[in-house]
């Protein structure tokens, strides 16, 4: 047996990130999809340990007693950077797509549920199988899936759940495109029309974070935001330091507030604390004259999840998890038809029933199946061929940097809390 110490751990970690990285960036298809580079490099890790174990009788052991850390590092940081005067922005659009997006995640996990209950399945498997991997993604998905492993004993959920994660992705991107075309004919919707620049997405495939400040995506010209990047001060040791202190802070009062609360009727996890602890220090911060860099701390969350992610996947069982991927591949099928059908006759009528919503449609196919970088990407595709869409184009980015995961983690907390269910 090889056992690696924290440091070479992180060591062999690192050098997932960095092969992920060169995968994605070679391999037209994981780019297309925007398959997060820990992932990929992670599960190559994962097949070369199933091979030495399976044939080569060797055994590796990793410590990974510091990605519980990465994690709460990672959700600290969402809340550092959701500024929610950004919801201004948004105008009526906005309002009503939330109103559409709720329902949708109450319905997702019920068909998740559902679902597990008819396959003989733990409950818990059709959450992970509902919204939390699909809507919530990779991080979402480690999130829960190392809290069910520690309280529920379930084996091999990590693995289900970067499984359950990475086909979703595939499918937001695939189905997105087609349902707005098809809505776009169906309804004969007057298009813009002509080419647009593409905005583009975050290109480390990152789950819950989209720089919706600092891009042109609200048809600003890029002039302006040339000018308003240039008035900024530049990213220095100073910056970064204030940003990690705010982390820490995060993390020591979520940490308190889990302890302070774990004796009420619904147990809320210890990175939802953290979450909110960071909402509230971005939100009031200002009034004091404190505000965390969001550049900053965007880099740091990207970095604690990066990591928290590699590994996740390094350590997975593939051998075990292969005896429940069948189920698990059923149960995403019918979630994607789920969704297809709800963007279609849900989603697009609540937003309008023109060319915006068909664009907003697609995309809420690309983060309800996969991630915001998804979502953009099927917004881009369905611009440059019918034209513009600047509504949606804000719309859609400001709900998925931090509106979506905040709803998302309301609602698993519901259903977790569910006697049945069996949860924390």
């Amino acid at each position: 047996m090889i056992s690696l110490s924290p440091v070479y751990s992180l060591l062999a970690a690192c050098m997932v990130l960095l092969i992920g990285r060169l995968l994605t960036s070679r391999i037209g298809f994981l780019a297309r999809y925007s398959i997060p580079d820990p992932v990929v490099g992670g599960l190559l890790f994962a097949v070369l340990v199933f091979v030495l174990t399976q044939f080569g009788g060797v055994d590796i052991q990793m410590d990974t007693e510091i990605r519980s850390v990465f994690l709460l590092i990672f959700f600290s940081c969402i809340g550092l950077t959701a500024d929610l005067r950004l919801l201004k922005r948004g105008g009526p659009r906005l309002i009503v797509f939330l109103l559409a997006l709720v329902p949708f995640l109450v319905l997702q996990n019920a068909v998740g549920l559902g679902l597990a209950w008819l396959l003989d399945m733990h409950p818990l498997m059709g959450l992970l199988a509902g919204s939390i991997t699909l809507v919530g993604g990779h991080g979402t998905g480690a999130a829960y899936a190392a809290a069910f492993a520690d309280s529920n004993n379930i084996q091999d959920v990590m693995a289900l759940a970067m499984m359950a994660a990475t086909i979703g992705l595939v499918m937001g991107g695939i189905v997105g495109g087609p349902v707005a075309e098809r809505l776009i004919r169906r309804h004969q919707l007057k298009t813009p029309g002509g080419d647009v620049d593409a905005i583009t997405p975050q290109g480390d495939g990152s789950v819950a974070s989209t720089d919706v400040g600092h891009a042109p995506i609200d048809g600003t010209a890029a002039s302006d935001v040339e000018v308003s990047e240039a008035s900024r001060p530049s990213l220095d040791t100073q910056i970064f330091i204030g940003s990690l202190a705010s982390v820490f802070v995060c993390l020591g009062v979520g940490q308190l507030l889990a302890t302070t609360f774990s004796d009420l009727p619904v147990n809320i996890p210890s990175f939802l604390w953290c979450l909110l602890t960071g909402i509230v220090i971005r939100n009031v911060g200002p009034l004091v004259k404190v505000e965390p860099d969001d550049r900053a701390s965007d880099i740091i969350g990207n970095i604690a999840l990066s990591l928290f992610l590699a590994l996740s996947m390094m350590t997975i069982d593939l051998a075990s998890a292969m005896q429940l991927a069948g189920p698990l591949a059923f149960i995403l099928i019918v979630q994607t038809v789920v969704c297809i059908l709800y963007a279609a006759w849900a989603v697009f009528r609540i937003v309008r029933k023109d060319y915006e919503a068909a664009v907003i449609s697609g995309a809420f196919l690309g983060f309800c199946l996969g991630s915001t970088a998804t979502a953009i990407a099927n917004m881009q595709a369905i611009s440059r061929r019918h034209g513009p869409a600047p509504e949606a184009f804000i719309v859609v980015p400001i709900t998925g940097a931090f509106l979506v995961d905040i709803m998302n983690v309301m609602v698993l907390t519901m259903f977790i809390s569910l006697p049945f269910v069996g949860g924390f």
